[in-house]
């Protein structure tokens, strides 16, 4: 593996020779070493199809359909691959709800005075609760306390009992639908219960019931968690709205104390740039030899922050997505790297040992073997947290300056980022219909939803979401992107307005009328949820269509985790043409193939698409667009 097998971006494949050199285990390498023969891609036939289980002592049990192979309980391949496939989908719900607690928890402790945050928009928070049906008097303090009691109550609905979130924020027609389909969720809590406990062994096996169930499950966490929790995270936060940020490795100075939260959850990192921003804490940091003290953005949590706050010489850029965390910790440029509840690698204690950084644990869900010395979250002593993780950065620096070589010379580029449903309308003028009539004139033939998060499977990191999103806007699809995919695109200058020549002539022209890129950078993972809101928002500005036959699609070509399968669940139920790649782990299973890329569209109108190749993936997502388009009369 290298050059772009490693990475399509060049500051990363030359901080692989790096880590290499110094003979450390890294993920390009541990990917090879997985695969079979000569073939990092090439794995167990029976795993890759989906139809290996050990969930119970008579196994590891293996499937074939063709020959009618079953599990030493009976179950058939295609009941062994939605098994496993909902088990997947249980961990991401879990994960994404795990963060909405968090941030309720945050919330509450600010309307209390206790955090050191505030309400920073209250118009959306009296917005918000009147859509949700609540008493909007007294103060902000008082309407966030009741949005939290309210919405941690529906959580705990059970699952017969229906959820008062999905019921006043989804669209008609949609619960219409679910509601024929017996998937009208209850609160996330029940959703689950019943969802891991239909996989227990001799429970559910029938590959259909499995699908409604995950299905049912994905619309509540879409609603329940990541629409709670981004608008939440609005409200204490800011709304995102359009501004520049460095991206790209060269973010990192070695001249400097550098502070990396990481993760999911951007609380401490608020917290931190907040107290960065002191000249007090500029000062220790020059005391201790550096130039200043800097937070450096990444990965998800980065992008919670990087899309609501602007840059400036303290909060200072973003480096990248996930894969690449190898190559920040190896510049030689880091001091503390704070890692909460995802995406920080079990293999982060021997490159702490190796250069010289703090890695410090902020949430009680994140453990590293050999790592002791913890600072697990709490609102309420967010601030004093935050100062401790900066006396720690601080104190780290002159060792890590006397013992560590940096990498210097990294490219720095900029990405416009901060677009949201709210920042979408003002750059619109305040409503839809400059979009709108775009689409209706064929200006922008439509929408894709870019939900991706980034691999190594197949191609090297963030190679192709880069294709797939200049194939997409070559054919004059307008691209908002979120999650780890995100990030490619922003590092790839794909969310430049300069960008607008790589798109075809249509949206070339909106983009010039607007001055925005043709690919809105929108958020992180959890912005599924806010993104489904607004595509209901263009439902009824066009009065009323039915979701499935709008001119949008969702597109996740680099895929990854358990988070990643319940979004693309989600986006199913919601009756989106959904694009997914790599191939998911169910080809072993014929029957589950069929109903998510043929039959699903008579049952909810969502389909599933999996396609390597970028051209024949984005031909067929406008030829998708072009139907409907034909069947609205536009």
């Amino acid at each position: 593996m290298e050059k772009e097998r490693l990475s399509y971006h060049q500051s990363v494949q030359k901080m692989v020779e790096r880590i290499r050199a110094d003979g450390m285990t890294n993920v390009w390498d541990r990917f090879a070493a997985q695969g079979l023969g000569n073939d990092p891609d090439k794995r167990c036939p029976f795993c890759m199809g989906g139809v290996r289980c050990d969930l119970c002592s008579n196994g590891p049990c293996r499937a074939d359909a063709q020959k009618d192979k079953r599990g030493v309980c009976g179950i058939k391949a295609d009941g062994m691959a939605m098994r496993m496939m909902l088990l997947r989908n249980i961990l991401g719900t879990s994960t994404y709800h795990y963060h909405t607690e968090q941030t309720l928890r945050t919330l509450r402790a600010t309307v209390q005075g206790q955090s050191p945050f505030s309400i920073r928009e209250p118009e959306k928070l009296l917005n918000f609760a009147q859509r949700l049906g609540l008493d909007t008097s007294g103060s902000p303090e008082d309407v966030a306390a009741r949005l939290c009691d309210f919405a941690q109550s529906d959580f705990q609905r059970l699952a017969h009992e229906p959820s008062l979130i999905v019921e006043r924020l989804a669209p008609a027609d949609r619960k219409e639908c679910w509601r024929k389909l017996d998937i009208f969720p209850g609160g996330i809590y029940g959703e689950m219960l019943r969802a891991t406990s239909s996989c227990l062994t001799n429970v559910d096996g029938y590959y259909v019931s499995l699908a409604l169930k995950a299905m049912r499950m994905g619309i509540a966490m879409a609603y329940q968690s990541q629409i709670i929790n981004e608008y939440c995270q609005d409200i204490l936060f800011g709304i995102p709205r359009p501004h520049r940020m460095r991206v790209d490795l060269g973010v990192l100075d070695p001249a400097y104390v550098n502070v990396v939260p990481n993760g999911h959850e951007p609380f401490l990192g608020f917290a931190m740039v907040q107290l960065a921003r002191d000249p007090q804490w500029q000062e220790k940091a020059r005391a201790a030899g550096a130039k200043g003290l800097r937070v450096i953005a990444s990965i998800e949590t980065g992008q919670e922050m990087i899309q609501r706050w602007e840059m400036d010489d303290v909060f200072y850029g973003f480096t990248g997505n996930w894969i690449m965390q190898e190559a920040v910790l190896a510049s030689g440029c880091v001091d503390l790297f704070a890692c909460d509840m995802n995406c920080s690698m079990p293999v982060d204690p021997l490159y702490a040992e190796k250069y010289h950084f703090k890695l410090i644990p902020v949430s009680d869900l994140v453990a590293f073997e050999g790592v002791s010395e913890r600072l697990d979250y709490v609102p309420e002593e967010a601030k004093d947290q935050a100062a401790q993780l900066l006396e720690m950065a601080i104190a780290n620096f002159p060792q890590r300056r006397q013992k560590v070589e940096p990498v210097t010379g990294l490219r720095t580029g900029q990405a416009v980022v901060g677009f949201s449903t709210e920042s979408i309308l003002d750059a619109l003028g305040g409503s839809l219909d400059p979009l709108l009539d775009a689409m209706k004139k064929g200006a922008i033939r439509g929408v894709a939803g870019f939900v991706s998060c980034t691999t190594l499977r197949d191609t090297g990191q963030d190679v192709h979401s880069v294709r797939m999103a200049k194939e997409l806007i070559k054919r004059d699809i307008l691209v908002l992107s979120m999650g780890c995919g995100n990030a490619a695109l922003q590092v790839a200058g794909l969310c430049l307005p300069e960008a607008k020549d790589l798109a075809g002539p249509g949206l070339k022209a909106v983009c010039e009328a607007l001055g925005v890129p043709p690919v809105l950078s929108y958020g992180t993972c959890t912005d599924t949820g806010r993104c489904a809101d607004l595509v209901a928002a263009v439902s009824t500005a066009l009065g009323g269509v039915a979701i499935p036959d709008l001119p949008v699609v969702v597109a996740a070509p680099e895929y990854m985790e358990q988070k990643a399968t319940i979004d693309a669940i989600f986006a199913l139920a919601f009756g989106l043409y959904t694009y997914v790649n790599p191939i998911p782990n169910v080809t072993g299973a014929p029957n589950l193939v069929k109903l998510l890329t043929e039959e699903l569209s008579d049952v909810t109108g969502g389909l599933l698409n999996v396609n390597p190749h970028p051209e024949e993936a984005a031909d067929a997502l406008l030829d998708h667009i072009e139907k409907n388009r034909k069947k609205l009369g536009i």
